[in-house]
């Protein structure tokens, strides 16, 4: 019972990839590192101009506070519940009654249950300073493990009510489950959002998502905020725990509020920078086979204050299907009036990007991500990219602060064809002292890692190999998310603290 925040994360459907092609210091096939790019090879005339380190402490500090708020509420909310539950009375009541033991466990589990549908409204509302202070990871984590621990204690609130009453009035189980839909007032509505939300758990599953392309996905996975308006009237008629009014109008106050956030920051905030920026195609370059970039233009579009490795949903307004929206990452870093994102032609949404027009408008909503300069700690860079991670990883590159020779940039693909960005990635190496390493080649059988076969070394003894002082500096990974978690764990096990390890996950 979850929902991606990407979102980043494109599916087979609609794969972020990179631009361009040609190639920066290259790395024959195999495991040999490439000769590194000094500052000397610069010309003069393009070296990169010195850079002030950037002052991290204020947005640290500002990410910590809104953590700490976000935690503090969501353990008031609970304790909201929590209270609620004891004030009716139901400790005592759970060992006073026969079917206590069971009914009363029931209730709290339900209790519990209506609160982290409150969260999950407000993480799909994707409110911008919960995720620049939490990060697309941590978010898609904390969404997982509230979806679907709601949907457990759901179900188990369902059960236990049912065998409590079965315990107190002999009922037989179909005769205690039509007792309690047909009699209870609002048991039909809330017997119906069960369903709803059942079905969008079950195609949240890892073994589903795999099944389905993004789009059908995100359309069953808005039946989440039906079923929870399906389920909340029962909670007002027929528990006793929300017989004060004082708690009927706080409940319902939470579920504005949510509902509320997600109006706004979801569909309005989207739909007036819209109509301000005013963001239109400029043009379509198909920069390898396969590989299309789409470069947009727009009006005051540095005050989006959008930040290179951030990526945004799109919806492009030319015919049938614009509502759908596909989030793509930027391949560049934002100029005041100019946007690049570039897709591999994988699937329908990705291959109409060919055939936009220049003047098409776009609806957009965004930036979003925190894999940007701004979570880093300044100083020596380790880059890792796989596929379509080269996507924020190339844009990241260009707007990070690093001396030349204090950046290094590992890059895997499948063969030499698919690396991309390499024209690029080769002024990077020259103007910025960059080291890229390509590593091609098809994953190593038998094991996850993010090597290319052949893989000798253990994960974690490679990256030290191609990078000996990889500890000293911030590591950004992006990638498919087998291959995300393989490269974080690797560079944990190298000795890189993990606040010190940006991991940004393509998938839904």
């Amino acid at each position: 019972m979850t929902i991606s925040p990407f979102a980043t994360g494109p599916d087979r459907d609609q794969q972020v990839l990179a631009d361009p092609p040609p190639a920066p210091t290259l790395s024959p096939p195999g495991r040999a590192t490439p000769d590194r790019a000094t500052p000397d090879r610069a010309t003069p005339d393009r070296a990169t101009p010195d850079r002030a380190a950037p002052d991290r402490a204020t947005p640290d500090r500002a990410s910590a506070v809104v953590r700490a708020v976000c935690t503090v509420a969501f353990w008031a909310s609970l304790l909201f519940f929590v209270y609620l539950w004891v004030a009716d009375g139901s400790l005592d009541k759970m060992f006073a009654k026969p079917e206590g033991p069971l009914s009363y466990p029931g209730k709290l589990a339900g209790l519990v249950s209506a609160d982290l549908m409150i969260v999950q409204v407000v993480l799909m509302a994707r409110l911008p300073w919960i995720e620049r202070s939490f990060g697309r990871d941590r978010l898609v984590r904390i969404h997982r493990w509230t979806g679907f621990t709601s949907l457990n204690l759901m179900l188990a609130h369902i059960v236990l009510l049912m065998l409590g009453y079965m315990v107190r009035d002999g009922r037989t189980v179909l005769g205690s489950l039509w007792w309690m839909v047909a009699d209870w007032r609002g048991m039909m509505l809330a017997a119906l959002g069960t369903v709803l939300l059942v079905m969008v758990g079950v195609t949240s599953s890892r073994a589903a998502r795999r099944r389905l392309r993004y789009h059908t996905w995100h359309l069953l996975h808005l039946y989440t905020l039906l079923g929870i308006a399906l389920v909340v009237p029962h909670m007002i008629w027929t528990g006793s725990e929300f017989r004060p009014q004082w708690a009927q109008v706080l409940l319902v106050t939470l579920y504005a509020l949510a509902v509320g956030c997600l109006l706004v920051f979801r569909l309005l905030v989207p739909l007036l920078r819209s109509a301000r920026h005013r963001v239109v195609v400029d043009r379509v370059v198909e920069d390898a086979p396969g590989n299309v970039s789409v470069h947009l233009r727009g009006r005051d579009l540095e005050r989006l204050g959008t930040q290179a490795g951030q990526f945004f949903i799109w919806r492009f307004r030319d015919g049938r299907g614009w509502t759908r929206g596909n989030p793509y990452a930027l391949s560049a870093a934002p100029q005041a009036d100019t946007l690049r994102i570039t897709a591999k032609e994988v699937g329908t949404n990705s291959r109409r990007l060919r055939g936009l027009r220049p003047g098409t408008p776009v609806l957009f909503e965004g930036p979003y991500g925190r894999f940007t300069s701004a979570s880093g700690h300044g100083g020596r860079v380790t880059a890792m990219a796989s596929g379509i991670g080269i996507t924020p990883v190339r844009a990241l590159m260009e707007d990070l602060d690093y001396a030349p020779g204090e950046a290094v940039l590992i890059y895997r693909g499948s063969s030499e064809d698919d690396f991309v960005f390499r024209h690029e990635l080769d002024e990077l190496a020259r103007e910025r002292g960059v080291r890229v390493v390509y590593l091609p080649g098809h994953r190593p059988s038998g094991r996850t890692s993010w090597q290319a076969a052949p893989a000798s070394e253990e994960d974690h003894v490679a990256i030290r190999s191609l990078v000996p002082d990889v500890c000293d500096g911030d590591v950004y990974i992006c990638g498919p998310d087998a291959w995300a978690q393989s490269a974080a764990e690797a560079a944990r096990r190298a000795g890189v603290p993990n606040t010190h390890i940006h991991v940004e996950r393509f998938a839904f």
